[in-house]
């Protein structure tokens, strides 16, 4: 007896044989890779942030995935949303900053410089607000700082 189900292989992609139930409405994936992603972390969860959390409350309500899919595929519908307004409004700032991260193994560090003029553009034509998590009261996040580095 096998512990495993055995993937189908379509373009190097691994695709799963056990259909979603009728229930659940189909979304596709982002179709991202992780430094387009990872550029856009703190943008996604100021974006998305009551889907988010709907989601993350869903999930503490129980163990079975499956109780929560509905709330997930509002998370990726919300991330499609972004992406898509962030190609019309910053791509180029967005490209130049996930690409900065992409050769700098993504380290928020190296690529600074980017991440500000891409900020600036998703700030001004998107309205999102970015805030990262624990920075101290009355400090000036990292984002905003002229000179972020301590030399």
């Amino acid at each position: 007896m096998t512990t495993h189900r055995e993937g189908i292989f379509v373009d190097s992609l691994w695709v799963e044989k056990t259909s979603l139930p009728s229930d659940i409405p189909h979304v596709d994936e982002v179709g991202s890779t992780s430094a387009p992603l990872a550029s856009i972390a703190f943008h996604f969860g100021s974006y998305c942030k009551d889907y988010n959390d709907d989601f993350m409350l869903c999930k503490d309500e129980g163990r079975d995935p499956r109780h929560c899919l509905k709330e997930g595929r509002k998370v990726t519908r919300c991330a499609q949303d972004l992406i898509t307004r962030l190609k019309q409004h910053c791509e180029k700032q967005w490209t130049e900053h996930w690409q900065c991260l992409d050769v700098n193994n993504q380290q928020y560090w190296h690529c600074r410089p980017q991440e500000k003029v891409f900020n600036e553009c998703a700030f001004k034509n998107l309205g999102i607000v970015k805030i990262i998590p624990e920075t101290p009261e009355g400090t000036t996040p990292i984002h905003l700082k002229d000179k972020p580095l301590f030399k």
